[in-house]
């Protein structure tokens, strides 16, 4: 697994980095109901951010299981969202990648999403990923449609770990898959 310093993913004005103590700010102007209710389980508090980033940051360095990477648009670039990767977890199997990824409300329409993911799935088959999983709450379309546009197949429901379902969608993960993205 690589250090943070080492990885950028772009594809045209989208850029996937890790996240950094400097989006925290970025992060809560850019929470919002959705994102609230679909992702991030109680509204943030700056405290609760910079705790967040500071693990996601040890977890890059240790070279834990959760790759969580700011999306990135524009030159300079702005924080428009997040994508997270996690190598592990109850309901994976060893080979299996779980994929979150959220956008803040100015951003969402646009395509990005389904950009960001695709560059995290190239990232994933990169450390040896071979499967994608991306688990959507069955009342939030529009997490599936990234899914879908994204390459995904909508592999059935799987319970939660508080007993509610998910939408299971999944994509292989060729070693060497094809990508427009460079990585830096």
């Amino acid at each position: 697994m690589q250090g943070s310093a080492s990885v950028k993913l772009t594809e045209g004005d989208v850029t996937l980095s890790p996240l950094l103590p400097g989006d925290v700010d970025a992060h809560l102007a850019g929470e919002d109901e959705e994102l609230v209710r679909w992702l991030n389980g109680g509204a943030g508090t700056r405290a609760d951010v910079a705790d967040h980033v500071r693990h996601c940051g040890e977890q890059w360095e240790r070279g834990g299981p959760l790759r969580a990477f700011g999306l990135r648009v524009g030159e300079p670039p702005v924080l428009a969202g997040t994508v997270d990767l996690r190598f592990a977890m109850p309901g994976l199997e060893p080979h299996q990648v779980n994929i979150a990824y959220g956008l803040y409300p100015a951003w969402r329409g646009r395509g990005l999403a389904t950009r960001a993911v695709r560059l995290a799935c190239w990232y994933a088959a990169g450390e040896g990923a071979s499967e994608g999983v991306i688990q959507v709450d069955p009342g939030n379309p529009r997490s599936a449609g990234v899914a879908v546009r994204a390459g995904f197949t909508y592999a059935g429901q799987v319970r939660r770990l508080d007993g509610g379902l998910f939408d299971r969608y999944v994509l292989d993960l060729p070693p060497g898959a094809d990508a427009d993205a460079d990585a830096d």
